[in-house]
Formats: C-alpha cells, sequence, structure tokens
C-alpha cells in the first residue's frame, strides 16, 4: 500500500463535530469552500483516528443520517455520539440524532431521536453544551424563533415580518436526559446568566459548566461564567485575577484536571485569527498564558478533545478569517501536551522516533511490549510523513503568494 494511502487523513474542515472515545477520536460533519462556495461533508462518513498508531480511518454510516451540516453540537455519552443543532442548505435544525460508536461489527448505524418527552429547543447552531450525568445540557447559539416563541433569553439580530421569523443569539438552557429520552428547561434558580451569544464555548469541571467568550452582534467577549448544574443557579462573571485572554468567538475550552480549563484559538474581536493558548485555573481565577505555543498556526471553529494522556488535540478548524476569507480550512491534527507524559509513554516516543537505530533490538522485546513499539513506530512515521507534505504544500503557496505579488 502506498503512503498516500496508508497515511490518509480526514479532509478539511471547519463547523465540524469531534468526541474521543477509547483509544479513538471521531470526527463527523463540517464543511469546506469551493470556488467560493461552502460544501458541506458527507453525512455518510465517520473518521476515526487511531490515537496509539495515528492512523486515520474512513467508515460509511447508515441508517436515518442527520443532513450534511455545520456548526451542530457533539457530544459523547457512554459510547454513544449525539448530534444537535446545525446548519444546512435548508437552515437551522433542532433534530437531535445519535450512532453507538462502540460498534462490534464496524457497522456505524444513525438514529434520529423522535420518540421523546418534552419539548426541544428552537432551531439553531455555534451552540454548546454539558455532558453532567447522562445528560445534554445545551446553551445559547444563533438561530430563529416565530414571533410567538420570543422570549428575554433571544436577542433579536434580523426579522422577516411577513413570515413572522425572528434570526438572533439566545442564552437559555435546555437539557436532554438520555436515560428518560426527554426534554425539559430547568428553572434557573438565581445568579445573573451569560448575555446571549454563539460561537462560544463550554466546559465541565465537577458540578460547574463554564463557559467563555463568543459572539453577539458585533461584539465578541472574553468573559468566564458557570452555572451549577446541581442547583441551576449562575455564577455572573467570574473576576478574574490578572491578565485575561482576548475577546473572540469560535474558539475551545477543555478541561484538562479537576481545576483547570484550556482555552485555544478563535477569532479576536478585530477579526485575527489566534493561536494562543490559555489555561484558567478555577481555584485561584488565573489565567496563565503558555508561551511554547506555536504561533504560525492559528484556529478557529476547529474542535479540541482531550487525549488519554491529557494531551489536547486540535482538529481541522481554519487558519483564516471565515468572515472574509474562507479558504483556509484544515486537516492537520495539533496536540498540545499540558503535563508531563508517563515514563512508559516517553520510552515508546523515543523508540518510535528511533527505530531505524535500534530495528536490531526491537524484536527482543516481550510481545505485549512489541505490540505498543510497533504502533509508536507507525504513528511517527505517519507523523512525519505529514509534517513533510505539509512542508511541501505552505512551500507551493508561499512561492504563489510571491509570484503574484510580483
Amino acid at each position: 500500500m502506498e503512503d498516500s494511502q496508508l497515511f490518509c487523513v480526514a479532509e478539511e474542515r471547519s463547523g465540524h463535530c469531534a468526541v474521543v472515545d477509547g483509544n479513538f477520536l471521531y470526527v463527523w460533519g463540517g464543511y469546506v469552500s469551493i470556488e467560493d462556495n461552502e460544501v458541506y461533508l458527507p453525512n455518510d462518513e465517520i473518521w476515526t483516528y487511531d490515537i496509539d498508531s495515528g492512523l486515520w480511518t474512513m467508515h460509511l454510516m447508515e441508517g436515518e443520517l442527520p443532513t450534511s451540516m455545520s456548526g451542530s453540537c457533539g457530544a459523547c455519552i457512554n459510547g454513544k455520539l449525539y448530534v444537535f443543532g446545525g446548519y444546512d442548505d435548508k437552515g437551522y435544525s433542532n433534530r437531535l440524532y445519535f450512532v453507538n460508536l462502540r460498534t462490534r461489527d464496524g457497522n456505524y448505524i444513525w438514529e434520529k431521536i423522535t420518540n421523546f418527552e418534552g419539548k426541544p429547543p428552537t432551531p439553531r447552531d455555534k451552540l454548546s453544551c454539558w455532558v453532567y450525568k447522562d445528560r445534554l445540557i445545551y446553551f445559547g447559539g444563533y438561530g430563529c424563533r416565530r414571533h410567538n416563541e420570543l422570549q428575554d433569553c433571544f436577542d433579536v439580530h434580523d426579522a422577516s415580518w411577513e413570515e413572522q421569523i425572528f434570526w438572533g443569539w439566545h442564552n437559555d438552557v435546555h437539557v436532554f436526559d438520555t436515560k428518560t429520552q426527554s426534554w425539559f428547561q430547568p428553572e434557573i434558580k438565581g445568579g445573573v446568566p451569560p448575555q446571549p451569544r454563539a460561537a462560544h464555548t463550554c466546559a465541565v469541571l465537577g458540578n460547574k459548566g463554564y463557559i467563555f467568550g463568543g459572539r453577539v452582534l458585533q461584539t465578541r467577549m472574553n468573559d468566564l461564567h458557570y452555572l451549577n448544574l446541581d442547583t441551576w443557579t449562575w455564577s455572573g462573571r467570574v473576576p478574574i485575577n490578572g491578565e485575561n485572554p482576548k475577546h473572540r468567538s469560535w474558539h475551545t475550552l477543555t478541561p484538562i484536571a479537576d481545576d483547570k480549563l484550556f482555552l485555544f484559538g478563535g477569532l479576536s474581536a478585530d477579526n485575527i485569527p489566534l493561536s494562543d493558548g490559555w489555561i484558567h485555573n478555577v481555584i485561584t481565577n488565573c489565567w496563565k498564558q503558555l508561551t511554547h505555543l506555536p504561533k504560525t498556526r492559528p484556529r478557529l471553529w476547529h474542535t479540541a478533545c482531550l487525549g488519554k494522556e491529557n494531551e489536547i488535540m486540535v482538529f481541522g478548524g481554519s487558519k483564516d478569517d471565515l468572515l472574509s476569507l474562507d479558504t483556509g480550512h484544515c486537516n492537520d491534527l495539533l496536540i498540545f501536551q499540558t503535563q508531563p507524559y508517563s515514563l512508559l509513554r516517553s520510552c515508546l516516543d523515543c523508540i518510535g522516533k528511533n527505530a531505524i537505530i535500534l530495528e536490531s533490538q526491537i524484536s527482543l522485546l516481550p510481545p505485549k511490549l512489541l505490540q505498543q513499539v510497533l504502533k509508536k513506530i507507525t504513528f511517527w512515521t505517519a507523523a512525519n510523513h505529514r509534517e513533510e507534505q505539509r512542508a511541501q504544500k505552505e512551500e507551493i503557496e508561499n512561492k504563489c503568494q510571491r509570484i503574484s505579488s510580483n
């Protein structure tokens, strides 16, 4: 098999869904731009990334397929990927689907959840959710409502008076209980809620659901709030000690410890794609910027998932301002280490990177350890191949820019 086949990668995309379950990262949906047209990725494909070997595989999906969309909210509970909302050629969605990722026969079958109790949220995209006690807890997003659905939780942006449809930003909370298959809207018991927004990000630490940033109208924010997911009380804006990250939208926030959150990327208030990373300590309420991250690889509308050893796995997104230059969609996987790897992982990486030098000794390893080493050799071979491909692509792009500017 040729390297191009063995080391294939999921297509470039933004506005997709990604989750980690077990040893695999799963990627579905999103869109790319082809000749100034937004093209949604196939709805019957899911890509898996083997965290140990570094290999991508595409699987075809069956069942009640969601429409091809961007801006959907994906989350994993007990091995099932749930996808809610999003935007497609027909407008905004409030449909909920799931697929079992722990399939024994390799078949991925979508199911649309129709037999539920309660009332789902109004159609929207660019929302976020918290996973807590087998519940999907959704917050915010941009979407549409009819005149009789207008409430204080909705900030109107535009309207069709003839059809009595309004578009805008939300700050409402909706819960789907996966055990009882029911929707409900919790009664918020107190506190000041965040203002309506979309393209924000959510993360859970303990029983607190955190929100950072996002956009409403032309304003991007850098405020941090949390909702107590047991008592349904808002914190109000969390006071920060020291420096704050820039205002932004289309970023990610990922829990990396019991008391820490990792913020990465997004689009700044002055429409600059960001490549900065910050760690927030919820005990001291301090942000600390990481200085070792590459400044040349910004991302926005990407996904970020926690790996097996607390590394952050950032996939896809755009390196350009999507609002003005929608051409910079990515398919490389950025891996950020937030704490030292285990001794075993460090040794496996060392062997994988130096497999040629150690070739005569590798076969002497015990069988179980040998299998881990072989996967790590594949991982670094694939990583080096993709880095060479990326460097060649960047060289061609830079050459084309120099030619066009002369």
